[in-house]
């Protein structure tokens, strides 16, 4: 177990594969830790070097007092690159990771080599829903939304299964506080504007039933970005790397053979 103590937090990072391999870097959705990519990593080549990290206020991160931004977790995940030496990288976001990916791919270009963008938008949904959550949360707890939240996350045959269980779980175990914030990160973000400048080669991915982030919505989004490529994970959700992650390696390694990493 290894952390790395940055300006504004202590973020609980993990890295598989060849430490001296091409980096891939993954950023994980609203609600999850690290380990949202145990099965895609365990898909992929062996000579990469596959990193990730749970983000502030989530897993075993400490949890700074919020509001954030995501320019407060991009700040992070840039600090987290510099702490382990990693020049450039493929940045890999799902959902607010993949717009702490477009705010670092903008602010810090020569850093990040090409971008997947997961799950995700430029703008994801309107600042009022995301009050309206916190305030629910404030009341109640994490746990009277988790229902919910689980209809977004997975497709309905998946949840006919007991294998979205260990995700509610890890859900309702996420610190109040840090989801909060996150929320609220989310609700002050709208990077249409700069995402428009992104020049990087993009993969994007969304899943046909995500509740949370409609296929067109993702679509939206890749298209500002010049010749982005963009694929449909069938019969999932807002998180298809759990769902389908022999799909989701398989697109991610297709995607690293034209770049020239595999």
């Amino acid at each position: 177990m290894q952390a790395a103590r940055l300006t504004h937090a202590t973020l609980h990072w993990r890295a598989d594969g060849d430490p001296n391999g091409p980096a891939v870097v993954f950023a994980n959705s609203l609600g999850t830790d690290l380990r949202l990519w145990d099965a895609v990593i365990d898909r992929l080549p062996k000579h990469l070097r596959l990193i990730r990290n749970d983000k502030r206020g989530h897993g075993l991160s400490s949890c700074p007092k919020g509001p954030y931004s995501i320019d407060d977790l991009a700040n992070d995940a840039l600090e987290l690159l510099d702490h382990l030496g990693v020049e450039t990288c493929v940045f890999v976001g799902l959902s607010i990771g993949g717009m702490i990916a477009q705010t670092l791919a903008a602010r810090a270009p020569e850093r990040i080599s090409a971008l997947v963008l997961s799950n995700t938008a430029a703008k994801m949904g309107e600042a009022q829903m995301w009050q309206d959550r916190i305030a629910a949360i404030e009341a109640s707890g994490i746990a009277a939304l988790s229902g919910a939240v689980m209809e977004r996350w997975f497709a309905p045959d998946f949840l006919s299964t007991d294998a979205y269980i260990p995700w509610r779980h890890m859900l309702e175990r996420t610190p109040q506080a840090g989801y909060i914030a996150c929320c609220q990160a989310i609700a002050g973000a709208d990077l249409s504007e700069t995402t428009k400048t992104l020049c990087q080669p993009t993969l994007g991915i969304a899943g046909s039933a995500d509740g949370a982030s409609p296929a067109a919505l993702v679509e939206a989004t890749i298209n500002l970005i010049p010749d982005a490529q963009f694929t449909v994970i069938e019969d999932t959700g807002h998180l298809p790397c759990v769902e389908a992650p022999e799909a989701y390696a398989g697109a991610l390694l297709e995607f690293l053979e034209e770049l020239g990493h595999v």
